[in-house]
């Protein structure tokens, strides 16, 4: 791709509405000692933020479906997401030719069920396990950060686990 075409690309990204859409999985665990739900986040390949596994759209999946695929290809997560979404939020997409696009990331929960040894980003990212409360201090996007608080306390409202714990 010559540069005239990719800058023309880029320009056409940047000024692109609506804006460009990916899907996530809002990975997650019970943990029963706090009464609450263990957040998984992974370092972006870039620049070593915690993020969650996010993605494009891809052909013939529904959106919790991508947002699978995405928790599995990038840190080897099993388990199934929900169909209905969690949130939204939004961030510039660095592309890479540095042109910064704005992104909407619909958000689906998932309970993990296990991992895989075998993935396809092995070795490319890290990963850890965060209360909410952290997990949202470690992200960036303000979005993100309001996004997994809200989730904890709906997964909560939602449970059959605080009428047990009642």
């Amino acid at each position: 791709m010559n540069l005239f075409t990719r800058l023309a690309t880029d320009v056409r990204l940047m000024l692109r509405r609506p804006e460009r859409l990916q899907f996530a999985a809002l990975c997650y665990r019970w943990n029963d000692a706090r009464d609450g739900i263990d957040i998984l986040l992974i370092t972006s390949r870039d620049t070593g933020r915690w993020v969650i596994p996010k993605g494009w759209p891809m052909e013939g999946k529904l959106a919790h479906q991508v947002a699978a695929q995405e928790a599995l290809e990038e840190v080897g997560v099993q388990g199934v997401a929900d169909r209905a979404s969690a949130g939204d939020f939004m961030y510039l997409k660095a592309l890479d030719s540095g042109v910064k696009v704005p992104c909407k990331v619909q958000v689906h929960g998932l309970e993990v069920s296990g991992f895989v040894a075998e993935f396809k980003e092995k070795g490319q990212r890290r990963k850890a396990w965060f209360s909410s409360r952290e997990a949202a201090e470690r992200v960036n996007e303000p979005g993100l950060k309001e996004l997994i608080m809200s989730f904890e306390a709906s997964m909560l409202a939602r449970s059959d686990r605080t009428a047990a714990r009642g």
